[in-house]
């Protein structure tokens, strides 16, 4: 458990109408600037218990027990780029409405800060001569929007939704060192949610091991791939295919 953690989650339960147990009695804590990895396969409750972090559980799902404590801002990546933004709207004004309505700015600043934030992220300079609408751009330069628009939002923590696939696994280790390189720079806490630990290993100090609903393993990244100690964690071991490394990105 973090000292002086900025999110505090304590015997977590999420139940459908049904009454059927989604998330039982999930417990951890993150600290300031900290990487937390909630790894498993789907249907594990690991996007369910991220989205109770935020306060976005889906229709006919509820908190049932638990608390949730939180001493920070979030804001959130989602697991499909194209769905998360509005397709008749053009990158760059949907990216400077959230800056201008989340950071209380006027209209010619909030476009200002919209293109150095796409900018930051690798995006093409020509946006700043002619926006685009989003199925104009190629997936991985929609995740790279979202992140973006996230960041806008000036979070303390950044919760992620298994962000990288619907990625090639090139596109998913470009968007892994640029957050990588983001959270260094900008210092926010990091949840991060996916069922591939490569990923999870590349981005997190430590790691929760997610099964129907139930953390059954965690503990400091190196540790627990090293020595795993339920059967779960060793599938998903050895069911990993490594991130290819580009070629001088020096990871």
């Amino acid at each position: 458990m973090s000292i002086h953690p900025i999110l505090q989650i304590e015997g977590l339960s999420l139940a459908a109408k049904s009454k059927e147990t989604l998330v039982n009695n999930v417990s951890f804590s993150l600290g300031k600037g900290e990487s937390l990895g909630l790894v498993g396969e789907s249907g594990s409750g690991k996007s369910l218990t991220l989205r109770a972090i935020l306060g976005l559980l889906p229709r006919g799902v509820t908190q049932t027990g638990g608390m949730i404590k939180s001493g920070a801002s979030s804001a959130m990546v989602f697991q499909d780029p194209r769905g998360a933004l509005d397709p008749l709207c053009p990158v760059v004004n949907q990216l400077a409405e959230v800056v201008y309505y989340r950071q209380q700015v006027n209209r010619k600043a909030s476009r200002i800060i919209a293109l150095e934030l796409l900018e930051r992220l690798g995006l093409p300079d020509s946006l700043k001569r002619s926006d685009r609408y989003p199925s104009q751009l190629s997936g991985g330069q929609c995740q790279r929007v979202v992140i973006a628009m996230a960041l806008a939002c000036k979070p303390g923590i950044l919760l992620c939704d298994e962000p990288t696939t619907a990625l090639d696994v090139t596109v998913q280790r470009q968007i892994i060192d640029t957050i990588t390189d983001l959270q260094h720079e900008l210092g926010f806490a990091m949840v991060f949610v996916t069922h591939n630990l490569a990923i999870a290993a590349n981005l997190c100090s430590r790691l929760y091991v997610m099964k129907a609903g139930r953390i059954v393993e965690h503990g400091d990244t190196l540790d627990l791939l090293q020595n795993p100690t339920d059967p779960y964690t060793q599938m998903l071991i050895d069911s990993v295919l490594p991130v290819p490394e580009l070629e001088g990105s020096g990871a």
